[in-house]
């Protein structure tokens, strides 16, 4: 599989820098405003979720409706908690061996995508120093559709020129594994093979 794929599309949270941490880190301190504990445990519920998706699920966590004009600014005031996190990112949190992964398949020839849901995508790679090992991005800015919706990965197969069989998906989330699929192309699952035993 591996071997034969002419395209690859990388998901970035917990695939390429764990910025998940720095998304807990935010949504509790959301919560903590709210009143109420939101705990890792709950925050595996978010993995590849939109961000108002997210929302959501928080606020069914702590048993809280709120109007959408008041959701909206809620999520406004976590990303802005978030990209202050990020802000301080650097090229030595890069998961381990993604530099040296990207770097091999560019000499091969390998078109190269990110797939992610983040609206802040383009901004963590310029911290990482990554962006120029990437033919492509399409991000939350670009797709409408969160996963297990395959139009991230569909979108990212067109900027790399590519059919969806010829592309190998990198993911760390259900629904991102799922999105992959659905799209009809391989998937490699990163993390828990009992989470991601669709991979």
């Amino acid at each position: 599989m591996l071997e034969n794929m002419k395209g690859a599309i990388f998901d970035l949270d917990g695939v390429i820098v764990d910025t998940a941490k720095y998304h807990y880190l935010a949504w509790a301190s959301l919560a903590d405003e709210l009143g109420f504990k939101f705990t890792e445990e709950d925050n595996e519920r978010l993995k590849g979720v939109s961000r108002m998706r997210s929302l959501d699920i928080l606020l069914e966590v702590g048993g809280l409706e709120f109007k959408e004009v008041e959701k909206l600014a809620m999520a406004e005031k976590k990303n802005r908690l978030y990209v202050e996190y990020i802000s301080r990112l650097e090229e030595s949190e890069l998961l381990p061996g993604v530099k040296e992964y990207l770097t091999g398949m560019r000499s091969r020839g390998i078109g190269i995508a990110l797939g992610s849901a983040s609206k802040n995508a383009e901004f963590i790679l310029n911290k990482l120093n990554i962006t120029d090992l990437f033919d492509a991005v399409v991000d939350g800015n670009k797709v409408s559709l969160a996963k297990p919706d395959p139009e991230v990965f569909l979108i990212a197969a067109q900027e790399i020129g590519l059919q969806p069989d010829e592309c190998v998906v990198f993911e760390d989330a259900e629904a991102g594994v799922q999105a992959g699929k659905a799209a009809g192309m391989k998937v490699v699952g990163i993390g828990k093979p009992e989470v991601l035993k669709e991979a």
